[in-house]
C-alpha cells in the first residue's frame, strides 16, 4: 500500500520539475518566451496548489481510495493531451488539468499513509519514506526530462507517464483499502474560490511584473485585488462551521510554522532547478541531458537524507531535522552567490549537493508535525494544507526565478540570477526558526 501510494506521489513530484529541463526546448518548438514558458510550469502548481485542501476534504467524505483513483485518470488524461499539444495556450491548459488530477493523488496519498499505520514511530517512519520518493521525484525531474528530451523530444516527458498511471490503477484497485472519515465535511465552495484568486493573482503578479511593471497601474490593481481577496478568505473562512481551511489552525506556532517552512523549502528547491535549467543551457551552452545530469547530486542528497531524517523525527523529533535541513540549504545558496559564466562545475555540483541535502532533511519532519497537529480523521486535510503549501512555494519560487533572469541573455544570466541564490540562503536561514518553534518531541496524538 506503501508503495502503491508512492508511486503516485513520484508522478505528482515529477511532474513539477521534470518540464523544468525542457523549457528551453519547448520554447523553440511552439515558438515562445520566458513569460510562456512560466506559465507553462506554473499553471500546473497553481491550479495543483489551489485544489489541494478541497481534494482532501472530497476524500474524506467519499471515500479515498475513490478519489484516488479518479485523479489517477484525470492525470494521464491531461498527460496524453500535452504530449500532442499544438500551441502553448493548448499546453499551459492541459497542465492546468494536470494539476487538477494531481490534487486528488497527493494529499489523499498520505491521508491513507496515516490512516493505515497508528503507531507513532511507524508513521513517522512511513513519513519518512513517502518524504524520500517525493524529494527523489522532485530532484530526479531533470535528470529524467533531460534524457528524454534529448532522446524523443519535448514531448516525450508526458508520454511517459500513461504506463505509470496504468500500474498505479491496477495497483491501487488491489492493495488500497478504501477508507474515509468518520463524518463527512461539507464542500466551503466561497472559500475554495477565494483561496483560488489569492494563490492564482500573487503568483501571476510576480510572473507578469517584469511585463507590466512592478508600479503600473495594472500591477496595482492586482496587489489590491490578492489583498482583498486574502481578507475575504480569512473572514469567510472564520464563520463557516467546516471551512476549507480554518485559520484558527495557523495560531498554533507548530502548525504554522511547519506551513510556513514547506513554503520556504519549495521556494529554495524551485528556484535552484530553474536557475540551473537556463544557467546551464543558455549560459554555458549545456545539453538538456548535460544539465539534468548536473542535479544528480541534488536528488542523491534528497533520496538518502529523507528517510535519515523520518527515523530522526520518530526518536527525537523535528527540531534536529529542521536545522540540518537550514544548514545545508543555507550552505548551498551561499555556494552561488557569486555565480558567473566561468564559475567551476565542483562548486555548482557541491551546492546542489548540500541543498539536496537540506530538501531530504526537512520534508519529513514538516509533514509529520502538520499532520500530528489534527486528528487522524482530518489526515486528508493536514497532509492538503501542507501540499498547498509545498507546491504554492513551487509556484512563488518559479516566478521569482524567471522574473529575475527575464529578458537577461546569456552573458547577463548568471549576474542576474545571484539575487535567487540569496533567496535560496534566506530560505534555509528561515527554518532555523522553524526548527526553534517545532516541539522537541513528536506529539502524534495531538
Amino acid at each position: 500500500m506503501l508503495a502503491v501510494c508512492c508511486l503516485s506521489m513520484f508522478l505528482v513530484g515529477l511532474d513539477t520539475t521534470i518540464v523544468n529541463v525542457g523549457l528551453p526546448a519547448i520554447g523553440r518548438g511552439l515558438g515562445v518566451g520566458t513569460r510562456g514558458l512560466e506559465w507553462t510550469v506554473d499553471a500546473y502548481t497553481l491550479v495543483l496548489a489551489s485544489l489541494l485542501v478541497s481534494s482532501g476534504a472530497l476524500a474524506d467524505r467519499f471515500g479515498r481510495r475513490r478519489v484516488f483513483q479518479s485523479g489517477l485518470v484525470v492525470f494521464g488524461a491531461a498527460s496524453l493531451l500535452c504530449a500532442i499539444a499544438p500551441s502553448v495556450g493548448v499546453l499551459i491548459a492541459a497542465r492546468a488539468l494536470q494539476g487538477i488530477g494531481a490534487s486528488m493523488l497527493s494529499p489523499v496519498a498520505l491521508a491513507i499513509v496515516v490512516n493505515a499505520m497508528p503507531d507513532p514511530k511507524e508513521r513517522a517512519q512511513a513519513i519518512g519514506v513517502w518524504a524520500s520518493v517525493f524529494g527523489l521525484s522532485m530532484a530526479a525531474g531533470p535528470v529524467t526530462g533531460g534524457a528524454l528530451i534529448e532522446g524523443l523530444g519535448w514531448r516525450s516527458v508526458f508520454w511517459i507517464n500513461a504506463p505509470v498511471i496504468v500500474a498505479a490503477l491496477v495497483l491501487s484497485t488491489v492493495f488500497v483499502p478504501e477508507s474515509r472519515a468518520p463524518r463527512a465535511r461539507r464542500l466551503d465552495l466561497p472559500g475554495q474560490a477565494l483561496l483560488t484568486v489569492v494563490i492564482g493573482v500573487s503568483v501571476g503578479v510576480l510572473i507578469e511584473g517584469p511585463h507590466l511593471g512592478w508600479t503600473s497601474p495594472a500591477a496595482l490593481v492586482a496587489y489590491a485585488f490578492a489583498a482583498m481577496a486574502a481578507v475575504g478568505f480569512v473572514r469567510v473562512e472564520v464563520r463557516r462551521p467546516e471551512p476549507l481551511m480554518d485559520p484558527r489552525l495557523f495560531r498554533r506556532p507548530v502548525f504554522s510554522s511547519a506551513v510556513l517552512g514547506a513554503v520556504a523549502v519549495f521556494v529554495a528547491l524551485n528556484v535552484t532547478l530553474l536557475l540551473n535549467t537556463l544557467y546551464l543551457q543558455h549560459t554555458r551552452g549545456w545539453t538538456p541531458l548535460a544539465a539534468g545530469v548536473a542535479t544528480l547530486p541534488l536528488a542523491v542528497g534528497a533520496t538518502v537524507c529523507a528517510p535519515v531524517s523520518g527515523r530522526l523525527v520518530g526518536r527525537i523529533g523535528p527540531r534536529l531535522p529542521l536545522a540540518l535541513a537550514g544548514g545545508f540549504i543555507t550552505a548551498g545558496g551561499l555556494c552561488l552567490v557569486g555565480l558567473d559564466q566561468h564559475t567551476d562545475v565542483r562548486l555548482l555540483l557541491l551546492a546542489y549537493l548540500l541543498i539536496g541535502i537540506g530538501f531530504g532533511f526537512a520534508n519529513a519532519p514538516i509533514t509529520n508535525t502538520a499532520v500530528s497537529g489534527l486528528p487522524p480523521a482530518r489526515a486528508g486535510v493536514a497532509g492538503a494544507i501542507t501540499s498547498t503549501a509545498r507546491q504554492f512555494g513551487s509556484a512563488l519560487g518559479i516566478a521569482v526565478a524567471g522574473g529575475l533572469v527575464a529578458g537577461a541573455g546569456p552573458v547577463r544570466l548568471a549576474h542576474a540570477s545571484r539575487p535567487g541564490w540569496i533567496l535560496v540562503a534566506a530560505c534555509g536561514l528561515f527554518l532555523f526558526l522553524v526548527a526553534h518553534a517545532a516541539r522537541p518531541k513528536t506529539d502524534v496524538d495531538s
